[in-house]
């Protein structure tokens, strides 16, 4: 395959999901398919690996990454715009420039830093929702043959503990008044008019309630909890949390929910929703953090906890037990590869590629 980045785990990444064979590619050859939030972890990788699968297996895809930093993306996208990418600037609160037939569309767009739902609670939600408003429309004046729209595990709210294996009918409690709750209720009402859309209109959408997913090729200024783990192992820091680390969830290796991605579009029942999780990986947040202490010795660090009295304003989901169950998906064909001690190995390995540059 092309090298495509000089990241090596990142090059890897992309080389394995160009080889998933269980993905129906001929379905998508010749097509134009519009990806939003084209510079973000997932969006990013989609928009990157459809290039690359187009290239590998003379696909002749077309890929409109839609970003609202042209800088940006120039200098994240720079090596697959003379493939098939190209740029639309824009902005999903706003109508789409997009004048040429679209036939697929991965709607990735939204706000997804945890201090911006509390601080933004507006912009988280109406970004969220007026944004998915306008791809759904989108959607539906292109008559496309299919869409994706990525949501989150945070719109199942908080479960039973007592019932915490949670399928895509099982719903948990949001209180709408919460401000935390911009995201995880933003989310929720975005899946209701995925399916209104859906049933209304015909647009074959389908939902991806995604674990954390994270991988090579995050941001520098990424700052959700397991990059600051991360950080802390390669600079030989503590590793510190500011709550009990009793929360525990599943997670998703970023080629793994992209692979998974694909399988729900090519293969999913429009108005439904599908949960992209590696059940392998649940665990507690303190449990990761201890893991990741005990694997890298020579790093130093060690578990603190640094509780805060008003814990709430750094914008963290509501302490829950939820094992995400990807059965549903599984059943199209879709199997995860990497578990939560490959997942920070191969991120640690793409963070170091970082001090090269």
């Amino acid at each position: 395959m092309r090298q495509w980045t000089e990241d090596e785990i990142l090059q890897q990444d992309l080389e394995r999901i160009a080889a998933d064979d269980s993905i129906d590619w001929e379905k998508l050859r010749g097509a134009r398919i519009l990806v939003t939030g084209a510079t973000g972890l997932i969006g990013g990788l989609v928009a990157k690996a459809l290039i690359a699968a187009g290239e590998a297996r003379d696909l002749k895809l077309h890929v409109l990454a839609v970003v609202r930093s042209k800088e940006k993306a120039k200098q994240q996208l720079s090596a697959f715009l003379e493939y098939g990418l190209e740029l639309i600037v824009g902005d999903v609160l706003s109508s789409l420039p997009v004048e040429e037939p679209v036939d697929y569309i991965f709607h990735g767009a939204s706000v997804t830093a945890s201090k911006d739902f509390v601080e933004h609670p507006v912009e988280t939600i109406l970004t969220t929702l007026k944004g998915t408003e306008h791809l759904l429309e989108l959607a539906r004046e292109k008559q496309v043959k299919g869409m994706v729209y990525l949501s989150s595990m945070e719109a199942y709210g908080v479960v039973d503990p007592e019932h915490y294996n949670v399928k895509e009918t099982d719903y948990g409690y949001i209180d709408p008044l919460q401000v935390r709750s911009s995201y995880s209720e933003g989310k929720r009402m975005a899946e209701g008019l995925c399916g209104a859309y859906a049933h209304e209109y015909h647009v074959p959408v389908k939902t991806a309630r995604l674990a954390q997913t994270f991988g090579a090729g995050i941001s520098r200024q990424e700052n959700r909890v397991f990059a600051q783990m991360a950080r802390s192992i390669l600079k030989g820091e503590d590793i510190v949390l500011h709550t009990d680390g009793s929360k525990a969830h599943c997670y998703c290796y970023t080629s793994d929910a992209v692979r998974g991605l694909l399988t729900i579009l090519l293969e999913g029942k429009a108005g439904e929703a599908y949960n992209v999780s590696n059940e392998a990986t649940f665990g507690t947040i303190r449990e990761m953090a201890e893991m990741l202490v005990r694997n890298y010795p020579k790093s130093g660090s060690e578990l603190i906890f640094d509780i805060p009295e008003d814990v709430a304003k750094l914008g963290y989901a509501p302490t829950s037990r939820m094992l995400i169950n990807a059965g549903k998906l599984h059943s199209l064909g879709w199997v995860p590869e990497y578990d939560l001690p490959q997942m920070f190995e191969r991120l640690l390995a793409s963070m170091r590629a970082w001090e090269k540059e």
